[in-house]
């Protein structure tokens, strides 16, 4: 069986301010495989973020492993994108300059990593929008912009720490039907922070719990949805969708309960 591409092993994560420690994540263990797709919900500062920001390796473990590609995630060479909230596109670069910012600072500005953008910029509808300014897009538009210029350094692990929060209801099934299409048929690792269950099990192949802070694991969810060609959008109408939503819930509902 081949090993999977992310390991957490009992990590755990401390903030240290001047005036006292904050245990933020308390011995978290999972693993991610090759072409998986796994959901992280919890209580508001559970630490889900957090846990993103280990892994991007913006934030040193305080106790525990984590590996990525089979090494220690400081000596691994696995590309990791990472799409956040808010878009952060430069208003004042044009669309296709903001998604080749990326490949700029990793000195990749090539012919071979142009023609993946303008690629992608056909098969998501924003060939025309290339030359325009993020302004100028809609929220969902702008999101896809994001998506691309993350893409465009062909990452191995994408984490999505809750990238289509600030779009409307409409537009942000649409949004993440797009992406967790684009995931699908890149066949990208991802891992997705979000407080929408409705949402998380649509796009997860697993879904994990965790408790309040200090965020530990509390349970981990395969979803098996008998739907076919299965969509973020599709997968809403399967006949085990309220079972996993009531499930979830319940699980952080009881959290809540247990150790308000």
């Amino acid at each position: 069986m081949e090993n999977p591409l992310l390991e957490f092993c009992h990590v755990s994560y401390t903030y240290h301010t001047i005036a006292c420690e904050t245990l933020s994540l308390k011995d978290i263990s999972f693993s991610l495989d090759k072409n998986e797709f796994i959901s992280f919900v919890g209580p508001s500062g559970c630490g889900k973020t957090t846990l993103l920001n280990l892994i991007a390796g913006l934030l040193p473990v305080t106790s525990g492993t984590i590996r990525i590609g089979g090494q220690p995630a400081g000596e691994s060479n696995v590309n990791i994108g990472y799409m956040l909230q808010k878009d952060h596109l430069l208003e004042w670069r044009s669309i296709y300059r903001n998604l080749t910012l990326g490949l700029e600072i990793q000195h990749k500005l090539d012919k071979a990593h142009l023609q993946i953008i303008d690629e992608l910029l056909k098969t998501y509808g924003l060939w025309e929008f290339r030359n325009a300014y993020p302004r100028q897009l809609s929220g969902g538009m702008r999101q896809r912009a994001a998506l691309i210029r993350t893409l465009a350094l062909s990452p191995e692990i994408l984490l999505l720490d809750e990238p289509f929060s600030a779009l409307d209801y409409q537009t942000r099934l649409n949004v993440s039907d797009d992406i967790g299409s684009i995931i699908k048929e890149k066949g990208i690792s991802t891992l997705l922070v979000t407080h929408d269950l409705s949402e998380a099990i649509s796009m997860a192949d697993r879904v994990i719990v965790l408790t309040k802070r200090p965020g530990t694991v509390r349970e981990i969810i395969p979803i098996h949805l008998s739907i076919a060609n299965r969509t973020p959008k599709t997968s809403r109408n399967a006949p085990e969708f309220n079972q996993y939503y009531n499930q979830i819930w319940e699980a952080i509902y009881d959290e809540n309960q247990e150790r308000g």
